[in-house]
C-alpha cells in the first residue's frame, strides 16, 4: 500500500492552526474534500454533507500534541482513518496529513491527493490571513 505525507506550512503558532482545524464550524471553509454542506454534531462525532454523500467524521479527542486524526465512515459503511498533525516549524506550524492508496487506482490516488494539497492550501490561506 502506498502512503504519501502532504504538508504546508503555514505561517502561524501551531495550537491557532490546531484550534481552527479542530472546529467543526471552520470544516466547510477548508476541508472540501470532506465537507462541502452542512456539519451538524451528534454526540461525539461529526456528519457532514461531503462530496461523497452523507459520512460521519470522528476526531481524536482534543489534545496538546496537535493530532488531528479522524475517521470517517462513507455512506457505503467503510470506515477511512486519516492521519493528520499540528507540528510546530521555524516558520510557524507545519500541517501533514498521511494519505495512504488503498484500493484506490493510481487515477483515483492521484485525485485524492489533488484534494487534500487544495485543503491545505485554504487552511494556509485562511491561516495566513485571519493570524
Amino acid at each position: 500500500m502506498s502512503s504519501v505525507h502532504v504538508s504546508r506550512v503555514i505561517a502561524a503558532r501551531p495550537q491557532e492552526v490546531y484550534d481552527f482545524a479542530a472546529d467543526p464550524e471552520h470544516l466547510g471553509a477548508w476541508a472540501s474534500g470532506l465537507a462541502e454542506g452542512s456539519v451538524r454534531t451528534e454526540g461525539d462525532h461529526l456528519v457532514v454533507d461531503s462530496p461523497m454523500g452523507e459520512v460521519v467524521v470522528e476526531f481524536a479527542p482534543r489534545n496538546e500534541h496537535g493530532i488531528l486524526d479522524h475517521d470517517v465512515t462513507l455512506p457505503s459503511g467503510e470506515r477511512v482513518r486519516n492521519h493528520m498533525r499540528v507540528l510546530p516549524h521555524p516558520d510557524g506550524a507545519e500541517v501533514v496529513f498521511t494519505l495512504r492508496q488503498g484500493a484506490m487506482s493510481d487515477e483515483e490516488f492521484a485525485r485524492d491527493r489533488a484534494a487534500v494539497e487544495a485543503d491545505l492550501d485554504q487552511l494556509k490561506g485562511l491561516l495566513e490571513t485571519t493570524f
